[in-house]
């Protein structure tokens, strides 16, 4: 599987706002200039994100974008599934419990594709969007170390 711009600017978006969360709503021309993104592409992130319930616009002169929730409670896997839609790796109907795959059976390979989706899920699932913004803090600081 390879993530979209969507996945990964999107992500870089979530930090971008998290890490300015106390400061108040940041327009998307902040956000664009400061990770390099174009106003357009960041405007529809940030619409999914917000259909997805992560983010809130705030209207006005002052006004642009929140995080919704504590960042504890966000996961990496939340904002992926809200820009890329479901995490799969492959299109594999032995997975599916409707049963269309007419070798399901006796396909050891949806065994590899089901763990790797497991571990994949998982890994997203448990990055929660504060554990970014302390990494993000300590590689600014120049104190953090790649595990």
């Amino acid at each position: 599987m390879k993530l979209s711009t969507k996945g990964r600017y999107g992500l870089r978006a979530m930090v971008d706002l998290a890490e300015t969360s106390e400061d108040g709503p940041v327009s998307i021309q902040t956000i664009a200039k400061r990770q390099d993104l174009s106003d357009k592409y960041l405007e529809q992130l940030l619409g999914l994100l917000k259909k997805a319930g992560l983010v809130k616009s705030v209207r006005g002169t002052q006004g642009g974008y929140q995080i919704v929730g504590n960042m504890e409670r966000i996961s990496v896997g939340d904002i992926l599934r809200a820009l890329e839609g479901d995490l799969i790796l492959v299109d594999c109907a032995g997975l599916e419990r409707d049963g269309s795959c007419k070798t399901a059976k006796f396909c050891v390979t949806k065994y590899v594709w089901k763990k790797i989706h497991e571990s994949l899920e998982d890994t997203v699932d448990h990055i929660t969007l504060k554990e970014l913004v302390e990494q993000s803090k300590s590689m600014q600081a120049g104190t953090w170390k790649e595990e």
